[in-house]
């Protein structure tokens, strides 16, 4: 006969879905108190599942940030959205974010709604960027999920202002099982220094360039020597893009552009790190690079 063991602890995942960029990695970083995710305004900048840790006294909460569910051509698309679907089912409790200021998205319906409606654990709908719409638009928002998914908890909030999030951490630990804290109580992200690295500079590429470079891009780390004799971390990174024009803007007229790029990744990561940094940076054409398994499965997809 198995014997089931008792927890005076909670702990659990919970899995940040919606479609992109309703505010799924901000909330992460805003949760934590640091941040693991980049956030930018273009929407499908998370490309990977990232786990984020909070804990508080005797629970335990795991978020998974996921890319927003959308409808997907290429192999990477694909498997953005695998990743993010998957993570319901690994989950002890679903918030699925919506944007107050887009009252209906079709992937919500395609996607998302026929795999909450199968599973089994609660799901609390955050209605995010409540700061952008009065108040009275809210109900007709509510009661449009309300109809369609079995919701245990509806809570309008703001990621970017923390708005109602104080309300609702000790709602997530309510749902959430009993059982053993399974990361230290310091430990922030399973992710390793390499892809949260990588992820600034891509961020970094995102904000600086203007075009279609950031559909288009992807950073690999070459090398990451920590114990160097004057105590600088020295880190090279590639980042491929897929045309040749693409590679001339990134570098740039006369290396401006990666310049700006280096510096601005530079500092956010001497932050992360707390510690000094020198960033080489290069830039390689990779045409097929979001169809190719070998490529995608370096990148971690």
């Amino acid at each position: 006969m198995k014997m089931s063991t008792k927890y005076s602890t909670k702990s659990g995942y919970i899995s940040i879905i919606g479609c992109p960029n309703v505010g799924k990695s901000t909330l992460l970083n805003l949760l934590v108190g640091e941040k693991l995710a980049i956030v930018t305004y273009k929407p499908q900048t998370t490309r990977n599942k990232i786990l984020g840790i909070l804990t508080e006294e005797d629970v335990q909460m795991i978020f998974l940030d996921t890319p927003g569910i959308h409808k997907s051509k290429s192999k990477l698309n694909k498997k953005m959205t695998k990743k993010a679907l998957e993570s319901i089912k690994e989950a002890d409790l679903v918030l699925f974010m919506v944007d107050a200021s887009k009252f209906f998205q079709p992937d919500e319906e395609e996607y998302i709604f026929p795999i909450l409606k199968r599973g089994k654990c609660p799901v609390i709908l955050l209605i995010n960027k409540i700061d952008l719409v009065p108040k009275h638009h809210l109900l007709p928002i509510i009661e449009r999920y309300n109809t369609h998914l079995n919701l245990a908890e509806i809570f309008p909030v703001s990621a970017l202002t923390g708005e109602n999030i104080k309300d609702l951490v000790p709602k997530i630990a309510h749902y959430l099982p009993s059982g053993p804290h399974y990361y230290p109580a310091d430990t922030l992200t399973d992710k390793s220094l390499r892809f949260i690295c990588a992820e600034i500079i891509r961020e970094k590429i995102i904000k600086l360039t203007q075009q279609e470079i950031p559909y288009s891009t992807a950073v690999t780390i070459e090398s990451f020597e920590e114990n160097t004799p004057n105590g600088i971390i020295r880190i090279s990174a590639t980042i491929l893009v897929m045309r040749e024009s693409q590679k001339g803007i990134i570098i740039g007229k006369q290396g401006n552009m990666i310049g700006k790029i280096g510096k601005s990744a530079r500092e956010d990561i001497e932050k992360y790190l707390n510690a000094k940094l020198f960033l080489e940076l290069r830039v390689k054409l990779s045409k097929d690079w979001p169809d190719n398994d070998k490529v995608l499965k370096e990148l971690g997809y």
